[in-house]
């Protein structure tokens, strides 16, 4: 095997660079946002260039139609008539489509927005008062039951508390008197 001059050695490292450079150049291509949004709309309007083609027909579809009737120029409306006859309203139903397509793919304007907000301010309006309203009515028909639950809860905690306080007193003077047992148990014992 030869051995590679430097000179060779730079050579492929250039070549390989070049290479990888483009490679890095098409792969940005690919994921600028900018351009994806171009390519995604180029293949939109290719697509409904294309069915707008098959259903009204091209030009040269016109053309041709004109020359197959042997007519001539002054004839050519006539033809074309004849031959998209029935494909308007597929036109139409494709150009809505296709516009419906467009309007869904870009995001609606700010004075679009606005219009929106203030439709719907006004429509929010009477619901936001009649909301308020029967808030108001379920606070005021709740003020009782609440009050009561609280009268409830006092009034039980004022039992337990006599309860506790007499099950200690209880627990005390039985404390006392065993106590004195046991003392005099002691004294007399000892």
């Amino acid at each position: 095997m030869g051995e590679a001059t430097t000179d060779d050695v730079r050579r492929e490292i250039e070549a390989t660079r070049d290479q990888l450079g483009g490679t890095i150049d098409a792969i940005g291509d690919r994921v600028i946002p900018g351009r994806v949004i171009e390519r995604r709309k180029n293949q939109v309007s290719q697509g409904a260039r294309s069915v707008v083609d098959r259903v009204m027909g091209t030009a040269h579809d016109a053309r041709d139609a004109v020359s197959s009737a042997g007519g001539t120029v002054s004839d050519a409306p006539g033809a074309v008539l004849t031959q998209t006859q029935g494909a308007p309203l597929a036109a139409g139903i494709i150009a809505f489509a296709a516009g419906f397509l467009v309007a869904a793919a870009f995001p609606p304007s700010q004075s679009e927005k606005d219009v929106v907000a203030d439709k719907l301010a006004d429509k929010v309006e009477p619901i936001k008062a009649e909301l308020k309203q029967t808030g108001q009515e379920v606070a005021e028909h709740l003020k009782e039951p609440a009050a009561d639950a609280v009268e409830s809860v006092k009034s039980a905690a004022q039992d337990a508390a006599q309860q506790v306080a007499g099950t200690a007193k209880d627990a005390a003077q039985q404390t006392s008197s065993d106590v004195q047992s046991a003392v005099q148990d002691v004294k007399s014992g000892g």
